[in-house]
């Protein structure tokens, strides 16, 4: 039975394309037996009819603040406290920044200033605007004050041509999102944030070429779902790798090493950091800002290299911000437990989890990992697992660790 069972769930619809999405959802929740209120916005219905979204969730839709019905016993105030669980979806850039400021204009911002219950945002809209400074700042904020995000995904927009993360989440995953969040299961992790590295980084040569390795984020990604599973607020700073965004995860694309540091800095504080991320130790010096040519004299064209931030090092040894577990992963072709030891030493960190990436074992890329955990007290060796599993396992060890601390 899924734990959306006998529950009531308000359903905040704002104004953009994505609100068609909106209508598969409310058949999703249904489906799992959700009882579901929908409150449109004046923009959500440019874009659906309240017809449409009243003949899927079987019951009136909400539109107007001051409706002389509604409005008689508050109706704003019963319907902010009269449901288990508040879903956004799609959230715009302008709904997310009127949360964020604690504004009202609309029956849908007052239901939000309003509610006591928890709230889920998916958020959709253009990648400009998503990655604008002010929704990285509202969102942050939000975050803060306890609301839930889904997404957005990367992907296609509406706008021809445009492409990048600003996609609502698929109705599917908010639904697993939303029983994550009402899922009578332990939450080992509840109230607890956790920011997740994963994948590579890409370190330009010039706008064509760039150094990077063969890590696909996979074993990063699965920690980082399976946290959100254990309850946990999960930050996850992701590399160029063509995975989706785990449910009920924040997802900050990056590039570069640099731009991996500043989003993990700019995530903190949190309780726990995971750096499974495989990122570039060194970068070239200076990137060209025109591909680089042959000049047909057989000669290959210098390329002076920097050495790129240590993220783990960095955090780990941070006097103010530092997360109380910090973790880091050791990828070795050889000698891979003394490696990683002295890894611990180096690093400042309180675990390794090391693994053996040398030919053959079919790590990077791969979908199975063997690892072993390394503390100061000893090497916990764990068999081959799936990359799911391991992250499964991961999240268990992290949360019997704090419990104890």
């Amino acid at each position: 039975m899924s734990s959306l069972s006998s529950t009531r769930i308000l359903l905040v619809m704002s104004g953009g394309i994505a609100a068609y999405k909106a209508l598969d959802l409310i058949r999703r929740l249904k489906e799992r037996g959700a009882a579901v209120s929908v409150v449109m916005t004046e923009g959500a219905t440019e874009f659906v009819t309240p017809l449409a979204a009243g003949a899927l969730s079987g019951g009136k839709v909400f539109t107007a603040l001051f409706h002389r019905e509604d409005e008689h016993d508050i109706g704003h105030i019963r319907l902010a406290r009269d449901h288990d669980l508040v879903i956004v979806a799609p959230a715009t850039a302008d709904l997310l920044a009127k949360m964020a400021a604690g504004l009202v204009d609309d029956l849908a911002t007052a239901i939000l200033l309003a509610t006591n219950r928890p709230v889920l945002v998916a958020p959709a809209m253009n990648p400009l605007m998503w990655a604008n400074p002010a929704t990285v700042r509202n969102v942050a904020r939000l975050q803060a004050d306890g609301i839930h995000f889904v997404g957005p995904e990367r992907g296609e927009m509406a706008e021809r041509g445009e492409a990048g993360t600003g996609r609502m989440s698929e109705p599917l995953a908010i639904v697993a999102a939303a029983e994550a969040l009402l899922s009578p299961a332990e939450k080992p992790l509840a109230g607890r944030h956790v920011v997740v590295t994963a994948g590579p980084t890409h370190e330009p040569i010039d706008p064509v070429r760039y150094i990077a390795n063969r890590s696909s984020g996979r074993q990063g990604f699965a920690i980082a779902e399976a946290a959100a599973r254990a309850g946990a607020r999960v930050t996850l700073v992701a590399g160029p790798v063509g995975l989706p965004d785990p449910p009920g995860v924040t997802v900050r694309r990056i590039e570069t090493a640099r731009d991996m540091l500043a989003a993990v800095e700019a995530a903190l504080p949190a309780d726990i950091a995971v750096f499974a991320a495989a990122v570039a130790d060194w970068r070239p010096a200076e990137a060209a800002s025109l591909k680089i040519k042959k000049d047909g004299s057989g000669k290959v064209p210098p390329l002076a290299m920097s050495e790129n931030p240590d993220i783990l090092s960095t955090i780990a040894h941070r006097t103010d911000l530092r997360p109380g577990l910090v973790i880091g992963f050791a990828a070795e072709t050889n000698d891979v437990l003394a490696n990683a030891e002295a890894k611990l030493a180096r690093k400042g960190c309180d675990v390794i989890v090391a693994n053996d990436v040398s030919a053959g074992t079919g790590v990077m890329g791969g979908t199975e990992n063997t690892v072993h955990l390394v503390t100061k007290d000893g090497i916990e060796h764990w068999p081959k697992l799936p990359k799911d599993e391991v992250g499964t396992r991961l999240v268990g060890w992290i949360a019997d660790r704090i419990g104890k601390s």
